[in-house]
């Protein structure tokens, strides 16, 4: 029976399983994802940022207890590639060279927890990560008091991202902590900057953040392969919670569902907390996966990606919690899925926002004229959907600030590049445009991954039901939970 209940599960994701190479996972001290070659490219764009007379220096993640998995921090993984803890990164402008330093190894750790990589042995390490030199932290000082012909150093002043975290949450974490006034604390970014005054007031600190964020906004063909595979995960995902939908289970049991794709697939954890919303709960941005009982009736919205090599993804559906769309239901959500298809396929590459807008604003009109509404309430709201399209549209010409598709998606759920602009080749970005009637707490919303290629775009997220037929159809297959009832 388990054999039979696992090969019926696996077998639509059985592809990923094959594709997908090894992960840079914990326990792994470099990745495998990307080439030393690639690191070393971003590390010349530092160089060449930073100018002859400075230096760059970024610290990762601290030791976590014992029996914690180490996730480095996304931005020195960026640039390193090294998923180790207490790690120092300096990068010299003028030399165009990096030195990396890792504490030794601790033997006693090693014995129970296996090895992390360390400065004993400089040169494989050197090797390994394609770095010109390895040495221990305690040497840091004595190198930048060498380099006397630097006159500033750079370190990020924004709050490292670190797992199922985004620049947003980051600051929102340090920030809530620096206002509590029983706790006040300053961030690990902050602190470093502290020991600098002292330790090199010679150096005058500028900020690597912008510099860094940057670099990330345009994704490369390596890193967006990763993020197409965390997409095919995640929408895998979305699936198998679609199948396994039934009234009375709880929100929670469709998250697990999909942490259990996520691991299979190897995942080394989740992009953001699962967002499952049933009913009018739904309004609630998000509202987080609990044990909320779904209801016969009720829509039940799933915003879940994982983390996969460091890198994300953000797909979103609807679907109703008993396997078919009320009248109501129907009427709205196809009206709302035609004018976000609208806005989806005029995406091309090479025009601006405000154009994408512009040429998805007839096919709006024309779905809104031919919705018939069966109620007042529903009608005003359809319009004003439209109408804050139509707005954006037009928003560079009455405002300077220009349209907003939605937001990037890369090391960060909500990354840096975004969907504004000129649609760039390297760009990856959602759109998730909301619809609400807040008088009957309805809300609609959904959320596919967009490619934008020097020839096209990609929506890697198409292959996840959005049509109402689709989505009824594959909930209506056999599903997880009910093969493994409680």
């Amino acid at each position: 029976m388990k054999q039979h209940f696992v090969l019926a599960v696996l077998a639509g994701s059985l592809l990923i399983a094959v594709e997908a190479p090894g992960r840079a996972q914990a326990g792994r001290a470099f990745t495998i994802d990307f080439t030393t070659q690639e690191f070393a490219a971003r590390r010349a764009k530092i160089y060449d940022a930073i100018g002859t007379d400075a230096v760059a220096l970024m610290q990762g993640l601290p030791a976590v207890h014992s029996s914690a998995v180490f996730r480095q921090s996304n931005e020195f993984y960026y640039v390193t590639g090294v998923v180790a803890p207490q790690a120092l990164v300096l990068m010299d402008g003028a030399a165009r060279r990096t030195i990396l330093y890792l504490p030794k190894q601790n033997t006693q750790r090693a014995a129970t927890e296996g090895d992390v990589m360390s400065s004993d042995d400089p040169a494989k390490t050197a090797s390994v990560t394609g770095v010109d030199e390895v040495k221990s932290p305690d040497q840091l000082l004595p190198d930048l008091q060498a380099r006397t012909a630097a006159k500033a150093i750079y370190v990020p002043y924004a709050p490292t991202e670190g797992s199922s975290e985004s620049p947003d949450g980051a600051r929102r974490r340090t920030q809530d902590a620096a206002a509590d006034p029983w706790d006040g604390r300053i961030s690990r970014e902050n602190q470093l900057r502290e020991l600098l005054k002292t330790r090199a007031s010679g150096l005058e600190q500028r900020d690597l953040s912008p510099i860094l964020n940057g670099m990330r906004a345009l994704k490369s063909p390596a890193e967006i392969a990763i993020v197409n595979r965390a997409t095919k995960i995640g929408g895998e995902a979305i699936l198998e919670a679609m199948r396994s939908t039934a009234p009375g289970l709880t929100e929670q049991e469709l998250d697990a569902v999909a942490q259990f794709v996520f691991v299979r697939h190897g995942a080394q954890g989740e992009a953001y907390r699962a967002i499952v919303a049933s009913g009018p709960v739904a309004m609630n941005a998000h509202h987080r996966a609990g044990p909320k009982v779904m209801a016969d009736g009720e829509l039940v919205l799933m915003d879940y990606c994982p983390d996969l090599g460091y890198y994300r993804c953000d797909v979103t559906r609807q679907w109703p919690v008993n396997g078919k769309f009320s009248p109501v239901q129907r009427e709205l959500y196809g009206f709302y899925l035609g004018v976000y298809e609208a806005v989806l396929y005029s995406i091309k590459p090479n025009i601006t926002a405000q154009e994408v807008l512009k040429a998805a604003l007839p096919k709006m009109d024309k779905i809104l004229a031919e919705t018939k509404f069966s109620k007042p309430l529903y009608e005003n709201a359809a319009r004003q959907f439209v109408e804050r399209y139509r707005r954006s549209a037009n928003a560079e010409v009455t405002t300077g600030r220009g349209a907003n598709l939605g937001h990037a998606v890369g090391m960060a759920t909500h990354d840096f590049g975004g969907g504004s602009g000129m649609m760039r080749p390297g760009l990856v970005f959602t759109i998730e445009p909301e619809f609400r009637i807040p008088e009957e707490q309805i809300f609609i919303r959904l959320e596919d991954m967009i490619v934008i290629t020097g020839t096209g775009v990609q929506i890697t997220s198409d292959f996840v039901p959005r049509s109402m037929a689709a989505v009824e159809k594959t909930i209506a297959e056999p599903g997880m939970l009910q093969r493994y009832p409680k």
